[in-house]
């Protein structure tokens, strides 16, 4: 009767806590990720990563919670590619409020398997323009128009007419709608005002994946925060115009005194290093390269007028041409606002590189009127000591060396531990006379 009763325990225990496994398995997860900001190669990676993560941990669903001006063509159809490719159903959620998919950023959320947005949050204005934020010639405005009008169609098809004529007109008319307008017309799903009511209006929707149609089951599930690796933070900080301008500024500066004083190895290895990851940034932004010329010319000016002092005559030159330089590079006319350089910021540091570089200036006009301190040429004017009598030649003791001296014809005979001024050097003779006072 004993093991009877063990063996129901035991029996009982094992179905309690197979059913406990089962209900929260049947919970599950739902992995949250936060893409705020350019679409740059770091979101990319980012996304990837996630989407990953959410096939080996067999999540319910995936949120790309999204805020974003837009950004390159071909990232966005890298991420395109990767939702739309996705075995986990990926609900893209324009937040928080204020927040927008701007350009790409369109496109992005219509590949989601679901589409929703926060209340105050804006989508649209995806017309295309070219790599350094220029717009397009006519024919190859025509043809990329085309090829996302084509993309999105085929994105938005399921939603109905209107939102297909709705996204092409974000495209082609460059045409932006808040999330009420969207949601009237059926370009997204949803619009929610946190996650929780997200995920209360996702419970029971069908969802389009590639293997076929998935009913989400949202209610209870656990939502389980991705966070961006250091790296992928700071690939992404390099995108901000800001911080490249000024990682390009300090590593330039670090290679000039590097060069000017060679020997050393950190002003020259944090130069580099700046460089390189102002070159990385500069190859995701969209810059006029023009601009670089002119910051070339500023830090040339700046060399010269080291080599060569005109009182800073070049320094002056230099800072007017750096602060041209700055603003041609990141701020040409067609560059979106979310990608320009302060132009406060381009001034100061213009400003701080000219009080560098005259302070450098300064001190050396100032070694260059200063008297020289050692060798030969320094002995004129040095003070010495008579060590014989000079009638008019004997020996004399200047910076701590004996010297062959002479005094001048027909001048008085200068006796021994008298002091002297040296006022010429002839060879390996010396000449002197009496030291006054």
């Amino acid at each position: 009767m004993r093991m009877k009763a063990v063996l129901a325990v035991w029996l009982v225990l094992v179905l309690a806590g197979n059913a406990a496994a089962a209900a929260a398995q049947g919970e599950g997860e739902v992995l949250l990720l936060n893409a705020e900001g350019p679409v740059t190669p770091a979101m990319v990676g980012y996304l990837e990563r996630g989407l990953a993560l959410a096939e080996r941990q067999q999540a319910v669903a995936l949120i790309l919670r999204l805020n974003t001006p837009g950004g390159s063509v071909t990232l966005m159809g890298e991420m395109v590619e990767a939702i739309r490719g996705s075995a986990i159903p990926v609900v893209v959620y324009v937040a928080p409020r204020g927040a927008m998919a701007g350009s790409a950023g369109t496109i992005i959320t219509l590949a989601g398997h679901v589409a929703a947005m926060a209340p105050e949050t804006a989508i649209g204005a995806a017309s295309p323009v070219g790599s350094q934020g220029e717009d397009l010639g006519e024919t190859i405005a025509a043809k990329e128009k085309e090829i996302l009008r084509a993309t999105v169609r085929g994105l938005a098809a399921r939603r109905g007419a209107e939102a297909v004529a709705l996204a092409e007109a974000t495209i082609e008319e460059a045409r932006a709608v808040s999330s009420e307008e969207a949601l009237e017309i059926g370009l997204i799903d949803f619009i929610a005002s946190d996650l929780d009511d997200l995920l209360a209006q996702l419970d029971g929707f069908e969802v389009e994946l590639a293997l076929g149609p998935r009913v989400l089951e949202t209610a209870g599930a656990v939502v389980v925060e991705v966070p961006q690796t250091f790296i992928e933070q700071f690939l992404h900080t390099l995108t901000n115009p800001n911080i490249v301008f000024l990682l390009l500024s300090v590593g330039v500066q670090a290679i000039l005194i590097e060069i000017s004083s060679p020997g050393g190895w950190v002003a020259g290895f944090i130069g580099v290093t700046c460089v390189a990851l102002g070159i990385y940034g500069l190859g995701i932004l969209p810059v006029n390269w023009f601009g670089l010329v002119f910051l070339l010319v500023a830090f040339v000016l700046f060399i010269l007028d080291v080599k060569a002092p005109t009182h800073g005559a070049l320094t002056a030159a230099g800072v007017g041409s750096f602060i041209l330089g700055a603003l041609v590079l990141f701020n040409s006319p067609t560059t979106p606002s979310f990608q320009r350089v302060s132009v406060p910021l381009v001034v100061a540091t213009g400003t701080v590189t000219a009080a560098l570089f005259f302070v450098v200036v300064t001190f050396a006009i100032r070694a260059q009127r200063r008297r020289i301190a050692v060798g030969v040429e320094a002995l004129p004017g040095r003070i010495g000591e008579a060590r014989s009598n000079l009638a008019p030649t004997g020996m004399v003791q200047v910076a701590g060396e004996l010297w062959t001296a002479e005094i001048e014809p027909g001048a008085p005979t200068i006796p021994s531990g008298a002091r002297v001024e040296v006022i010429g050097v002839e060879g390996l003779r010396i000449r002197v006379r009496s030291a006054r006072g």
